[in-house]
């Protein structure tokens, strides 16, 4: 039975992924900061197949424990899905140092300290797949929606993500991501959700499920790494 780490898994895109990698018969270790084997999110899903790691992904200690638990538990880990994020957006000039530091906290050393681990754990194996969940901002920003520090540190995992591929590619292991449009969670008000459905080509906002297929996809597509996976309706693509 393969295992997945799950980050940002008790709600929205990361919620979709782990039930949809359950599904599929994976093993899911989930982390999020308030995440339990009771947390109504996640009951639905056999508790012989799941691990919860409550706590701050950006924590160093944290990122080791949720290893650390795959391990315990389940023997490896041969999905890592860094999803957890946090989105700010707002004018440039109205940013503060609190939010940066948020930002940074989750979005990059989320992903630095968990990554680090993991990856050390797969090239002992030989074997392994990362996806890092960005955001389609990052390639066609919207002047709709300011938000420079969600593309700068989530944008950046594009660019971590090409490189890692290439470093990791000798040793077995695959590196990816997911692009997301807008997507409908409870992250977005429902009385925005028609001004934002307008933010795609094709009309609509886009929901956590096809995030999960695109993860599910990557999953069972061995040959390819360091691919940038657009799912947002065409948004990617410039302006319409």
């Amino acid at each position: 039975m393969p295992t997945a780490i799950v980050t940002g898994a008790s709600s929205g895109l990361g919620l979709a992924i782990a039930r949809s990698l359950a599904k599929h018969d994976y093993a899911i270790v989930a982390n999020s900061r308030s995440i339990s084997l009771d947390h109504p999110s996640i009951a639905t899903i056999d508790a012989q197949r799941i691990a919860a790691v409550p706590g701050d992904i950006g924590s160093p200690e944290i990122a080791k424990r949720v290893l650390d638990e795959a391990i315990a538990q389940f023997g490896t880990v041969d999905l890592l899905v860094n999803n957890a994020g946090i989105f700010i957006p707002k004018p440039f000039d109205d940013y503060t140092v609190e939010d940066f530091d948020v930002l940074l906290r989750t979005n990059v050393h989320g992903f630095f300290h968990l990554t680090q681990h993991v990856l050390r754990h797969m090239a002992e194996r030989g074997r392994g797949h990362v996806v890092n969940i960005t955001t389609s901002l990052a390639d066609n920003p919207l002047r709709a929606v300011p938000s420079v520090l969600p593309i700068l540190t989530k944008g950046g995992l594009n660019a971590a993500t090409r490189a890692l591929s290439l470093e990791y590619a000798p040793l077995g292991i695959r590196v990816n991501a997911v692009s997301p449009g807008i997507i409908r969670t409870p992250m977005h008000s429902e009385a925005d959700h028609e001004f934002l459905a307008t933010l795609h080509p094709n009309g609509r906002m886009g929901d956590p499920e096809d995030i999960a297929q695109a993860v599910l996809y990557l999953e069972d597509a061995p040959f390819v790494t360091g691919e940038i996976l657009h799912v947002d309706g065409g948004a990617h693509n410039g302006r319409w």
